[in-house]
């Protein structure tokens, strides 16, 4: 019994030393190595953090377009999704508020005209992207706001699209937004 103990506690003591030291450190020396020194990939604006590339970010003006909704409001330290689905009642009311919402702020378009990721919340509440076609849908709204014409936006939404190796087509909505900024003066 007393080997048995001895050995457990040498386990413990190794399986500490290995999980709780030795990992954490190799975890912070590999995220020293990546860009923005493990601490994200922070955007700029005349040398201003305005925000994070891989994190969504508010928009509530209209003169900018918007993300998908959030599930925590955008708070990075309270990424998750709602958990709620299709047949839930208050899942639906929160749905139906948001393409109420969507046509009040974007007059002229249609419901069957707004992509279900404007409705939907992302999984983990922080998706900093959109499709093309949830960036196209808020053309008008944004070319009024701005005094833009539309051919103009839908030239930079072009420019702003993301096509990886693989899935579909995204843009990043801060990063849009600030080309957005730049165009309008």
């Amino acid at each position: 019994m007393k080997k048995n103990l001895l050995i457990s506690l040498k386990l413990t003591l190794v399986m500490v030393i290995l999980c709780a030291v030795i990992y954490p450190l190799l975890i912070a020396v590999v995220g020293k190595a990546t860009p923005g020194n493990g601490k994200g990939k922070t955007i700029s604006v005349n040398g201003k953090v305005v925000g994070y590339e891989l994190v969504g970010q508010k928009f509530t003006d209209d003169k900018y377009f918007q993300g998908r909704p959030s599930a925590v409001d955008y708070n990075a330290a309270a990424s998750a999704g709602s958990n709620k689905g299709p047949s839930n009642p208050d899942y639906l009311k929160v749905v139906q508020d948001r393409i109420d919402t969507f046509l009040v702020h974007n007059p002229g378009i249609k419901k069957e005209e707004i992509p279900a990721e404007m409705l939907t919340a992302s999984g983990s509440g922080l998706d900093p992207d959109i499709s093309p076609a949830s960036a196209y849908v808020q053309v008008k709204r944004i070319a009024v706001k701005r005094n833009i014409p539309d051919d103009k936006l839908r030239a930079l939404i072009e420019g702003q699209i993301q096509k990886p190796w693989f899935g579909p087509a995204k843009i990043n909505v801060l990063k849009l937004n600030i080309a957005l900024d730049k165009m309008s003066g």
